[in-house]
């Protein structure tokens, strides 16, 4: 049996020496033991929180300042939204909040056009405009008009493919157009220039 701390036994001549604390008062001069004391400490704070509202254990929710609770103050090993983000989500993200969604996916069509129809058609055609799902091409000639015409849809099977579904979901084809006489915003109408001497 080991001995208590307060009963080891002692030199020659020593006095005993009292080391542990009399069990019997607690810090205020209370009778209380550690158990006893950790029990009334709990109950204080059980009683505290149920006078805040709060479930005991959960912090009163600040209403705008303070520091976000989710929020760590330290980085652990996982993802973090902190951490640094490669330029691409990044810019994609800065997409997607200011709405350029469409402008960016509608450059991309102009910008790649060769390589999502294939060079062929790209050497006869270039895209005009792309509004509300419409792409207007126009064509070199009347044959590649008619051609186009009739590769429409293969053509728009490509552009998803390459861009997307539903970035372009119908074609518009012209062929070449004849130089305009029409200048300025005012016109007479009838038959515009003609021969004189005939």
């Amino acid at each position: 049996m080991t001995p208590r701390p307060n009963e080891w036994p002692q030199a020659a001549g020593e006095a005993p020496v009292d080391t542990a604390r009399d069990s019997d008062v607690g810090p205020n001069g209370a009778s209380l033991t550690g158990r006893d004391l950790a029990h009334a400490a709990l109950e204080a704070a059980k009683a505290k929180a149920k006078e805040r509202g709060v479930p005991p254990g959960r912090r009163r929710p600040t209403v705008g300042g303070g520091q976000n609770p989710r929020r760590r103050r330290w980085s652990g090993p996982g993802a973090d939204p902190r951490d640094p983000q490669p330029l691409g989500r990044l810019v994609s993200r800065l997409m997607r909040d200011r709405g350029w969604n469409e402008n960016v996916t509608s450059a991309r069509v102009f910008a790649q056009w060769a390589r999502l129809v294939g060079e062929d058609v790209a050497e006869h055609a270039q895209p005009v405009a792309l509004k509300d799902g419409e792409l207007t091409v126009r064509a070199s000639s009347t044959a590649w008009a008619t051609q186009l015409r009739l590769l429409q849809g293969k053509l728009l099977a490509k552009i998803a493919a390459g861009v997307g579904n539903g970035v372009v979901k119908r074609m518009r084809i012209q062929g070449p157009t004849a130089p305009s006489w029409r200048k300025g915003p005012r016109h007479v109408p009838g038959r515009g220039p003609r021969d004189t001497y005939g």
